[in-house]
């Protein structure tokens, strides 16, 4: 005689009603295997389409690598089906912005004076200071321009270009207006 949990493990992987599986679990002898084959032989169960193996574990006992296959193997379908996944355009954007932050990282924002260095901050800092601050940081950089402040960018990327020589540009403006005002005064 099938045990209860026989049948309900019988009736979970053919997907056949609770009758049916004991029905061919009596039948089998309470031999799982052969319960499957009667419920094929009956076009009850669809032959499996992996070669004709079929497995009785459950999707509950699937190992971690196989999990992730599946997913990609769903991600990859629904991909063709609908086109991009939300999912895969978020990774691609975080992805994205951490070269972004990396890059502003190794790139740096110097204050001079005299030729000393006052302050020197990575790129990603200024642009939020920029975004959060600009009220503080706009006036700040204009006003350090007429106390004879020079501002450069250091980097591999950023040395290469000509935003030095623009920034060097700004200064010596501020200078001629410092000079203008002076003269005017006297």
């Amino acid at each position: 005689m099938s045990t209860l949990e026989q049948v309900e493990k019988l009736k979970e992987k053919a997907n056949v009603s609770y009758e049916e599986a004991k029905a061919a679990l009596d039948a089998a002898g309470d031999d799982m295997l052969d319960a499957i084959i009667h419920l094929e032989k009956q076009g009850k169960v669809n032959a499996p389409a992996n070669n004709g193996k079929f497995s009785t574990t459950s999707a509950k006992e699937d190992t971690d690598e196989e999990k992730k296959k599946k997913k990609k193997e769903k991600e990859k379908e629904k991909e063709k089906e609908y086109g991009e996944t939300f999912s895969s355009i978020m990774g691609r954007l975080v992805r994205w912005c951490g070269r972004i932050i990396a890059k502003g990282n190794v790139h740096m924002f110097e204050v001079r004076r005299n030729g000393e260095v006052l302050v020197s901050i990575p790129l990603t800092v200024l642009i939020l200071l920029l975004i959060f601050a600009f009220w503080v940081v706009i006036p700040l950089i204009v006003i350090g321009l007429f106390f004879g402040c020079r501002y450069y960018f250091r980097g591999p990327d950023l040395e290469k270009t000509g935003v030095n020589k623009m920034m060097d540009a700004a200064a010596n403006a501020a200078e001629d207006l410092k000079k203008e005002i002076k003269e005017s005064d006297n």
